[in-house]
């Protein structure tokens, strides 16, 4: 059968996108251009697809980002040809360092246009670098029935790729010729039924390909092995750093508590808070290593790592300083070992392998010092005690008693999101865990302050009714990064509560070594902008809470958590004053915790 150039791109990219959509993709943000036409308006029209419309292309996959983290599948990502595709770059570079699944697809000029001065155009061929897990320049469009069969497995496997272990951006470019807007063509006569039904998809609504991608699992050797050393080790530790499995908190509870190890729970790691087990739970531990001689006495043998690399810098020169135990990293697929310390790195799917472990440890047959455990129980609770006797006597903004307030506000099922830098340092520090089912999400793969608003939003964009609600806390800077992000709340009407801690510029820099360089530490470094957010608010159509005290902040984030729309709580804060009262409170924590664990 004869098509026109326009009919070819309509059946074609429309074979394409029915089969993202009968592999499980429900989600696409589309950033506007002329190029990418013929993909967007077959998106638009797919009845299985929403489309989430992004005026800027960075906000759009940040917003991606935060929708695809959320709902643990691939979201789909369209821009036109030349720049607009750079602005995906930094998402794309999270979503590889953090292992979310994205679907980066980008329009193109056709071959004869490219590097001969056409508008618009770039090099777009592997644009991301290694950061793309799979790239392919795409065939130019043609309703053949071989490249019908060639467009549906294409869409297939880029999901499949997107999602398989460990998840991850692919890059799909497309080149188009003119015309772009394509035309809709009836069903074709006489084909044959093998071509019709690369035409129409299988009947059934089956994907063109089904894709089975088993979850990686230690074999049995390696299962006993590491349950030997565990069950022999006198004194156990368990971590885990930044993870997204909310399913992995009950058998690592249970296993650290069968072996009566201390698990040190990242503020990110969807264990600190639940309500499994407690009983090993230590989440006080940044505070109490930062202590010389409590950290030199406690000495692991045996430490089993999982997830990310934790938030806390003590913990990891705690980890530094005890080189000679035996470090066991266990993820399914990544090397997340900066330290360079481990003896033995499992690939298996950690929440498999603790399931796997605790069928062949037993009680009787566990070594482990009861003193141990006891001892991490008593400073977690002093450090505790400590913390929450010191914030309670303050009666000025401080960041650390803010993200520990935000974090007690919270109703059950609530999803509370941080930014890099001093927020979800603040967390871990500050935020003491219990048995509230909370979601706390970060973008620390790449640990960047870029998109953090429209992540969070994306996050937002995913809730169900049953959800309880979204509160971002944000540092300025990266609030004024991702101003543009905003405009989907506006847009889509999402409900979301932003805290703004406003220390005038970039307050981590206070406490790192550029501190000390005082001629240009406030223009290299501190880089204050005098910007106050209100006006943002009333630009973007949000309800403003100014919080000079902690008490205004619970209100206005109080208002915003049992109000809809969106919400922006602003707490200014000094930069030197937020050092000194940082330090106050980990000399606190020095001063009431016992120096001499229990051994």
């Amino acid at each position: 059968m004869t098509t026109s150039p326009d009919q070819a791109t309509s059946v074609y990219i429309g074979a394409f996108v029915d089969e993202l959509a009968r592999a499980g993709v429900r989600h696409v943000c589309i950033a506007p251009g002329s190029r990418s036409a013929p993909l967007a308006l077959i998106i638009a029209r797919h009845p299985a697809l929403r489309t989430w419309i992004h005026l800027d292309e960075r906000s759009a996959a940040f917003f991606a980002l935060g929708m695809a983290r959320a709902l643990g599948a691939p979201v789909a990502l369209l821009c036109t040809s030349g720049t607009a595709a750079a602005n995906f770059l930094p998402a794309v570079v999270e979503a590889s360092s953090a292992g979310v699944p994205l679907i980066v697809l980008t329009a193109d000029r056709p071959p004869e246009l490219r590097d001969v001065g056409a508008a618009q155009t770039i090099d777009q061929n592997r644009l991301y670098g290694g950061y793309a897990k799979w790239f392919v320049e795409v065939a130019l469009a043609d309703a053949t029935p071989e490249l019908l069969r060639y467009a549906r497995a294409l869409a297939c496997r880029a999901v499949a790729t997107a999602a398989a272990v460990p998840a991850g951006p692919v890059h799909l470019n497309f080149p188009f010729r003119e015309p772009l807007v394509p035309s809709a063509i009836e069903s074709p006569i006489g084909m044959s039924d093998g071509d019709a039904l690369a035409w129409h998809g299988r009947p059934d609504g089956a994907p063109w390909v089904t894709v089975n991608d088993a979850s990686p699992v230690a074999t049995p050797e390696t299962i006993e092995r590491i349950a030997a050393k565990l069950s022999r080790a006198r004194r156990p530790l368990f971590i885990c750093g930044p993870q997204f499995d909310q399913e992995l908190a009950a058998p690592l509870a249970a296993l650290a508590n069968a072996l009566g190890a201390p698990l040190l729970v990242d503020a990110l790691s969807q264990v600190r808070w639940g309500t499994h087990d407690r009983h090993t739970l230590i989440d006080r531990y940044d505070a109490v290593l930062r202590n010389e001689a409590i950290a030199a006495a406690l000495i692991p043998d045996v430490v089993l790592r999982i997830g990310a690399l934790p938030t806390s810098k003590a913990l990891l020169q705690y980890l530094q300083c005890n080189a000679t135990a035996q470090h066991i990293v266990l993820d399914a697929a990544e090397w997340p070992d900066p330290t360079l310390l481990a003896a033995e790195m499992v690939h298996a799917d950690p929440r498999l392998a603790c399931h796997q472990l605790l069928a062949h440890i037993t009680k009787a047959g566990v070594g482990s010092d009861t003193d141990w455990l006891s001892a991490w129980r008593r400073m977690n609770t002093e450090t505790s005690a400590a913390l929450t006797t010191y914030l309670a006597a303050l009666n000025e903004p401080f960041e650390g008693a803010a993200l520990a307030a935000v974090a007690d506000l919270l109703p059950d099922r609530s999803t509370l999101f941080v930014s890099s830098s001093m927020p979800v340092r603040d967390l871990d520090t500050f935020a003491s865990g219990d048995k509230r089912s909370l979601r706390v999400l970060a973008n620390r793969g790449a640990n960047g302050i870029d998109g953090v608003v429209s992540s969070a939003l994306g996050v937002a964009a995913t809730r169900e009714r049953d959800d309880g609600p979204l509160v971002l806390v944000i540092g300025d800077v990266a609030f004024y990064h991702d101003m543009n992000g905003l405009l989907a709340a506006r847009l889509r009407m999402l409900d979301a509560t932003i805290v703004v801690l406003n220390n005038d510029g970039g307050g981590i820099f206070s406490f790192l070594p550029q501190a000390a360089q005082p001629a240009h530490f406030e223009q290299l470094f501190g880089t204050p902008h005098g910007l106050r957010f209100e006006p943002v608010a009333e630009l973007y159509g949000a309800q403003y809470h100014g919080a000079d005290t902690l008490e205004a902040l619970r209100e206005g984030v109080t208002a915003g958590i049992n109000g809809t729309g969106l919400h922006i709580v602003e707490m200014r804060t000094d930069r030197a004053r937020n050092v000194v009262l940082h330090r106050a409170a980990w000399a606190r924590v020095a001063s009431a915790v016992t120096t001499r664990p229990d051994r």
